[in-house]
């Protein structure tokens, strides 16, 4: 299976095939940016996997976003949007990503506590736009593309609901 994963406007391409061996049964050969790794695999409940790499445990949880997904990670998140190389909506997708006005949306429902750009910014892929606190925890809204900062509809301290719209970038 080929995957493009992007993590905050980077794109990596991963393949993974399963590496069955009775000593392993739950092994997967994954290959990332040229190098091969051998991954061992768990899947602790719906969204959690028990993974081992090299010798290092790491649990992974996924949480579903309106766009995308976020992984955790040992105390560290990650908003990333996870595509099939192989499908033909990922295709249609990609190429409307790139093309006009693209509204940033509140994940979830919480309180925007700090405002990290200005309308008019030029942004590049990953840069900060606000950051939105919810459930103890703050989450950092990024572009997920270069672009212009063409509308900021958070202000601090506003409290937000998930899927309204944030910012406008173009």
């Amino acid at each position: 299976m080929q995957y493009d994963i992007n993590i905050y406007g980077k794109v990596y391409r991963i393949d993974l095939k399963k590496a069955r061996t009775p000593e392993h049964p739950d092994c997967w050969t994954c290959r990332l940016d040229n190098r091969e790794l051998i991954v061992d695999a768990i899947q602790l409940g719906p969204n959690a996997l028990s993974i081992v790499l090299n010798g290092k445990s790491f649990e992974v949880r996924r949480e579903y976003l309106t766009e995308g997904q976020r992984i955790f990670i040992r105390g560290s998140q990650y908003d990333v949007a996870l595509q099939d190389t192989r499908s033909l909506k990922t295709k249609k997708r990609a190429r409307e990503d790139t093309a006009g006005p693209l509204k940033l949306t509140a994940a979830m429902p919480g309180k925007v506590v700090r405002v990290l750009a200005n309308e008019g910014d030029t942004l590049k892929a990953g840069m900060g736009i606000v950051v939105v606190e919810a459930m103890k925890m703050q989450n950092e809204l990024r572009s997920p593309k270069d672009g212009r900062l063409k509308q900021l509809l958070a202000r601090e301290g506003m409290n937000v609901n998930a899927g309204d719209v944030l910012a406008v970038l173009e």
